[in-house]
């Protein structure tokens, strides 16, 4: 039975007084994005310099604050603190808006849409996630995992945090995942036999299959989620501003066209 996950998308009350438009940085002009750039299309290196989707969104959004876009390349599950304690303005990393977040920061309106899928190695012996599972109650829920299934991630990422959740919840339990610093490091382990499969988003996952030979995609996408921009609870001004920068970059197309560029109809 495929199991997808419905994301609450929802903004807290702010109660915190608002700090300045810039909180994460000494200049009031510069907008600071933390983002992971090891997560193709979203946000990469390319010859130097930062590209994706996430960036040039966020370039689209600086230019109409009339801000500089600053980005700072960090680890991706230490960006929630970064933007909780003011180091940075805010978080996009292809980030997907879940309920243990939304406690820490709050989330603009979500401008694209992500999958969750496993990858395995191409003579693999499972053809769908539930195959790692030992069977299902009559509620048609997981009762348990099959022995030596090990499931790599990128920590901090939906994919840990599904993937850890007990089989009851369509998780595979803490001792059965392996986590990594990039998307990059878990499908090396996968490669050498370390894990079973790697969780990680649609997108990221078809550029590392087509840059290593050997691996495919399972049909059956594990999860369903929401991307959405990270911004501090006491900063209700910049949410405000860059939430409206967004949502007319989405009307008026430029998101979509950003999205197409990196991600054509197939």
């Amino acid at each position: 039975m495929k199991k997808f996950i419905t994301l609450i998308l929802a903004l807290a009350l702010l109660c915190a007084p608002a700090c300045l438009v810039s909180c994460g940085n000494d200049d009031a002009n510069t907008l600071t994005m933390a983002t992971n750039a090891a997560f193709p299309p979203y946000e990469f290196i390319e010859d130097g310099d930062y590209a994706g989707i996430d960036v040039e969104i966020a370039q689209e959004i600086a230019k109409k604050l009339d801000m500089k876009l600053e980005i700072v390349d960090t680890e991706f599950d230490s960006i929630i603190g970064g933007v909780v304690s003011g180091k940075y303005d805010m978080g996009m990393a292809g980030m997907t808006v879940t309920e243990d977040r939304l406690e820490n920061v709050n989330f603009t309106s979500t401008y694209a849409t992500g999958i969750q899928v496993v990858i395995v190695n191409e003579d693999s012996e499972y053809t769908s996630y539930e195959d790692f599972y030992t069977g299902f109650d009559e509620e048609g829920n997981p009762k348990g995992v099959k022995e030596n299934i090990t499931i790599g991630v990128q920590q901090g990422t939906t994919g840990d945090i599904y993937s850890s959740s007990k089989p009851k919840d369509w998780g595979f339990g803490e001792k059965n995942v392996k986590r990594y610093k990039t998307g990059a490091e878990a499908i090396m382990a996968l490669q050498a036999g370390k894990v079973t499969c790697v969780i990680i988003d649609n997108e990221p996952a078809k550029s590392f299959v087509a840059a290593n030979k050997g691996l495919k995609i399972l049909d059956t996408s594990y999860t369903e989620e929401d991307y959405a921009i990270a911004i501090a609870k006491d900063n209700d001004k910049l949410l405000h501003k860059v939430n409206k920068a967004l949502e007319e970059l989405i009307a008026d197309g430029t998101v979509q066209k950003i999205i197409d560029k990196y991600i054509p109809a197939e």
